[in-house]
């Protein structure tokens, strides 16, 4: 029996924190993307706004606490069957976010979680999803831009 398709995009957030020259990513345990490293995130629950899911998930995930400061951009997550019928679409809203507190420790639906120098990312060290060096840079633009 084959999954039905999707109804319409589920929608999720993911915390872009940035600190000292990295950033804070978990490897995937579940999902499509599981083994790969990528930001904090997950769905956003029915009340609570994206940047609020996005702080949430960010200390389910890590334990990490951090201020969502503002929306970077969207994300389209598309996932296809083999046989080219969509399984899963997600809308990803992704949100910058201030460290505030707190060590990466992996846990709820992550296998790892760490601090991972902005270096390291541009030069693909890590099997990560799609987006994330990209994600990176333009939270990079967006702090130099508001702190000058």
């Amino acid at each position: 029996m084959s999954t039905p398709p999707p109804r319409q995009p589920l929608l999720g957030a993911i915390a872009v924190v940035l600190k000292d020259g990295h950033v804070l990513l978990v490897q995937r345990g579940k999902t499509s993307d599981f083994g790969l490293w990528g930001f904090p995130g997950g769905h956003v629950e029915l009340g609570e706004t994206a940047l609020e899911a996005a702080a949430r998930e960010l200390a389910e995930e890590t334990g990490v606490i951090a201020r969502p400061l503002d929306y970077l951009t969207n994300v389209d997550v598309l996932h296809y069957a083999p046989d080219g019928a969509l399984r899963a679409h997600y809308l990803l809203a992704a949100v910058l976010c201030a460290y505030v507190s707190g060590t990466p420790q992996a846990a709820d639906d992550v296998t790892d979680a760490a601090w991972i120098p902005f270096g390291d990312v541009r030069a693909g060290r890590l099997q990560m999803s799609d987006q994330v060096a990209d994600l990176m840079d333009k939270a990079l633009a967006r702090k130099l831009s508001t702190n000058s």
